[in-house]
């Protein structure tokens, strides 16, 4: 017959779960993953919006217009969909090898995390006009 009361090793040996510790480990690694989220989203979501814009600067023929009213066609539709990550003076307006215009940007976010820590994104995008 065994004893109703349990000993302490034996109530801890059947106990299982997370420490204090572990849950704090978890719980900072979760927090910081989400405030590094939280920094690159909006990086991204700029970049599918001037890919956006980029691909409306195809709707356009390029190859007719003149280097200074493709970058103000640009301006424009980068004005209505808030772009400020990159301006008309960085796009970069040339010719491929079969003669088609071809309006790109390249450009670099800066995303500071904390102290002398920051986050490197480097973004490129190009269309050919008609």
């Amino acid at each position: 017959m065994q004893h109703p009361i349990k000993t302490a090793y034996q109530v801890r040996k059947q106990q299982a779960g997370m420490t204090l510790l572990g849950m704090l480990l978890v719980c900072a690694s979760l927090v910081m993953v989400a405030y590094v989220a939280m920094k690159v989203v909006p990086a991204y979501q700029q970049f599918y919006t001037v890919k956006m814009v980029m691909a409306g600067l195809n709707k356009e023929p390029l190859a007719s217009m003149s280097q200074k009213e493709i970058k103000d066609a640009f301006e424009r539709r980068a004005d209505v969909a808030y772009v400020t990550a990159v301006k008309s003076s960085d796009l970069i307006i040339d010719k491929d090898s079969a003669g088609v215009t071809v309006a790109s940007a390249k450009y670099q976010v800066v995303e500071p995390l904390f102290g002398n820590v920051s986050i490197l994104l480097d973004f490129s995008t190009q269309e050919a006009g008609l």
